[in-house]
């Protein structure tokens, strides 16, 4: 069988992944007042702070100072680390699992049962037996939901920034279906991790070239690392994790050891960082450390030096951004030296609107699409549909929210934070707008994640009654008999009205509509307001906004979620702090023993449901519609692509 190397996937394939959640402030006005959440053991309703809360100082260490190799190898007791090949992994997977049907039957069924769902993916998810299987020159049209911000790795910060890189970039490390870490065997020769795991060795191949041949190195990673963890860079998805990382050091041009601060369970994920050539940024990164701003910076966003399997070839900002088969890549020094990407083209197309995004995959503009609860069960039944596609659905860890901005005067205090869960119809949402598709969320962990309590709290229903006795509670009455709770912030009298932002997208609109009717019963005005995706995702990295629907996709493993509920931590958008979620964090990457580390990341669960920063309110499993003659595509806690091999064992099937 013919393989190809597995791209490597990084953000977010590592932290969690925003999805299409933002804010803005209500009207142009700024937040009058500032409270964070209160610890879980402070009384209920009772804000801990009146100031922005900062993130806990980390002990200050001596100064590095670079070790002699040998002196390392000497010490370092090497323990040997996994290097592997995700298709390699996933064949062998494969071969486990007993075929339900052939692909003819497959591609004849409708996927109106479990065990139709199963016969489909068992048929269809397959990597090819032979060469010829394969259209090695196809082109694959995938969706995007929204435009990216920026081609340059190290400030990708959202799912679509992700699905470029992923494609583009450069790594070392991925993790399979089953969000287990390894290192590359396309890119890295070997792995090995000190008994003391407060250091790791890896050394790289030497065929390895960024698209404008230049040889990658080493020093690429090191130039990385620090350009990540110069705090007059604006990387915060990226560079949590990485600050954990106290030095990587290349001892040749193939040579690394990344020193780690301390002996950390997630030391073997803060390896994996974002790469970029060194050669191309270190004279223009001190004239312009946004790496956005200068015209050269700019002229490297459209046409960037690439170190993954594609190039871009065509970017038109809100419309699509064309990839295509860098032969370098594969062939070094006229040899093949890596697998060939089974499509020569691929087409990011951006379509917003879900409904539009079904014609176009209907009329074979695209071949692969995630689809809404109602398009799946009212608009993909017919044989309009089945003429040129199928769907398959799976397990997938993301849920979606109501997230509050705690700097605003009016989700400080926790019981108003519960009286908007009390407030909201979740039958509805779930049995009407989801058509009964998605799961009910109470918490940030999925029902079937290693690390979810057994004890967890149930999730919201709705109860007014409670909703309005936690307000009253928590001063907002109707004082002056109009209908509208308000309540006194510091001498003026403000009404209980807050904008909530969502992405345009007609599911998103209305559930937060429905939450704006829910509101509306118990005296609260809540205005709805979709803006675009991009601008909500840096008025959330701003903090400019009071509240917003999102949802967060799992990271790679618990210890991620620093990046958002850690006080202080940028993506932690609406300023939660609790000082036990933050010491359970720092407790849970210091357990290696997992049943241990299950305890830890549980309790956590429990106390930010307590919390409740956000109105949990549903997880959405994976829903997808295929072209007939895409093939390999299987589901992971992360959805068909966010993995190894995920979207790189995807190919199009040759004519028959």
């Amino acid at each position: 069988m013919a393989r190809r190397l597995v791209f490597a996937l990084l953000l977010p394939a590592l932290l969690p992944a925003w999805s299409g959640c933002s804010a803005e402030k209500n009207d142009g006005a700024s937040p009058t007042s500032a409270a964070v959440a209160p610890s879980a053991s402070t009384p209920s309703g009772t804000s801990a702070s009146a100031s922005a809360p900062a993130a806990p100082e980390e002990p200050e260490l001596p100064p590095f100072v670079k070790p002699a190799l040998a002196d390392i190898e000497a010490k370092a007791n090497w323990q040997p680390m996994p290097v592997l090949d995700a298709l390699k992994l996933l064949e062998e997977q494969l071969k486990k699992e007993p075929k339900l049907a052939t692909v003819k039957e497959a591609l004849a069924l409708k996927n109106d049962s479990d065990e139709n769902n199963r016969k489909i993916l068992s048929a269809l998810g397959r990597l090819p037996t032979s060469p010829a299987d394969v259209n090695w020159d196809a082109t694959i049209s995938r969706h995007l939901l929204g435009d990216i911000k920026s081609t340059n790795a190290v400030l990708q910060s959202s799912v679509e920034e992700g699905d470029l890189y992923a494609l583009t970039g450069f790594g070392l490390f991925t993790f399979d279906w089953d969000l287990n870490a390894f290192a590359d065997k396309g890119v890295v020769k070997s792995w090995e991790s000190s008994a003391d795991h407060l250091m790791d060795k890896v050394v790289i191949r030497d065929d390895l070239t960024w698209s404008d041949g230049k040889p990658i190195t080493a020093h690429d990673i090191v130039f990385s690392y620090e350009t990540i963890m110069n705090p007059k860079v604006p990387v915060p998805a990226v560079r949590s994790g990485t600050d954990k990382i106290r030095a990587v050091v290349a001892y040749d041009d193939h040579t690394l050891v990344y020193f780690h601060k301390e002996a950390l369970a997630s030391n073997v994920w803060n390896l994996n960082f974002p790469v970029i050539p060194k050669h191309i940024y270190e004279k223009s990164l001190p004239e312009d450390l946004t790496l956005a701003k200068s015209p050269y910076h700019q002229q490297q966003d459209e046409n960037p030096v690439t170190g993954g399997p594609y190039t871009i070839s065509r970017r038109v900002r809100g419309q699509e951004i064309v990839v295509e088969r860098r032969e370098s890549y594969y062939m070094y020094k006229g040899k093949q030296v890596r697998d060939k990407p089974y499509f020569k083209t691929i087409r990011l197309t951006v379509v917003q609107d879900p409904n539009v995004a079904l014609l176009a995959l209907k009329k074979g503009d695209l071949d692969e699409l995630q689809i809404m609860p109602e398009q799946w069960t009212t608009q993909t039944t017919d044989d309009d549909f089945y003429r040129r596609n199928t769907k398959a659905r799976g397990v997938e860890w993301l849920y979606f929210y109501f997230g509050y901005n705690m700097q605003t005067p009016f989700f400080s205090d926790v019981r108003v934070r519960k009286a908007m869960s009390y407030a909201m119809d979740h039958d509805e949402m779930l049995n009407k707008l989801s058509y009964g598709l998605y799961e009910p969320s109470n918490g940030i962990f999925h029902h079937t994640a290693w690390m979810y309590p057994k004890d967890a709290a149930p999730a919201y229903k709705q109860d007014l009654d409670k909703a309005e006795e936690l307000l009253d509670e928590a001063g907002w009455t109707d004082s002056d008999g109009d209908g509208i709770r308000d309540k006194e912030i510091n001498g003026k009298r403000v009404k209980f009205e807050f904008t909530m932002l969502c992405a345009p997208i007609p599911l998103r609109i209305a559930t937060c509509t429905l939450m704006k009717e829910c509101l509306e019963r118990i005296g609260v005005l809540c205005n709805v307001r979709p803006v675009e995706r991009t601008v909500l995702q840096q008025r959330l990295l701003d903090h400019e906004y009071e509240a917003s629907f999102g949802g967060w996709g799992t990271g790679a493993d618990p210890s991620t979620l620093k990046n958002i509920f850690k006080t202080g931590e940028q993506r932690n958008f609406g300023f939660y702090a609790n000082p036990e979620v933050d010491r359970l964090l720092e407790e849970g990457e210091k357990e290696f023993d997992r049943s241990k580390q299950a305890e830890i990341y549980g309790k956590m669960h429990k106390i930010i449901y307590d919390d409740q920063p956000y109105t949990f309110l549903y997880v959405q499993s994976s829903f997808y519609a295929f072209n007939k003659e895409l093939r390999g595509f299987r589901f992971s806690p992360r959805g068909p692509f966010h993995y190894s091999p995920g979207f790189s064992g995807m190919w199009r099937a040759a004519a028959q």
